[in-house]
């Protein structure tokens, strides 16, 4: 359970990296939508997911075997 809680923490969290850096380009590069939402609404659900990631992440280093 701990080690597949960090594994799906892991996934999620870089998920949610890709996703910041790709809304983030994609705004420098002077396009505000991306399939038909904006770029900022998109870079917020990458900080959601990196921020789910992390408590998932914590939630597997704090349960105790």
């Amino acid at each position: 359970m701990k080690s597949m809680l960090s594994m799906a923490g892991s996934l999620v969290g870089w998920l949610g990296v890709m996703i910041c850096l790709g809304s983030g380009i994609m705004k420098l590069a002077g396009a505000y939508h991306l399939m038909q939402y904006e770029t900022m609404t998109i870079f917020t659900v990458g900080i959601a997911m990196i921020a789910t990631g992390c408590m998932a992440k914590l939630e597997a280093w704090s349960v105790r075997q």
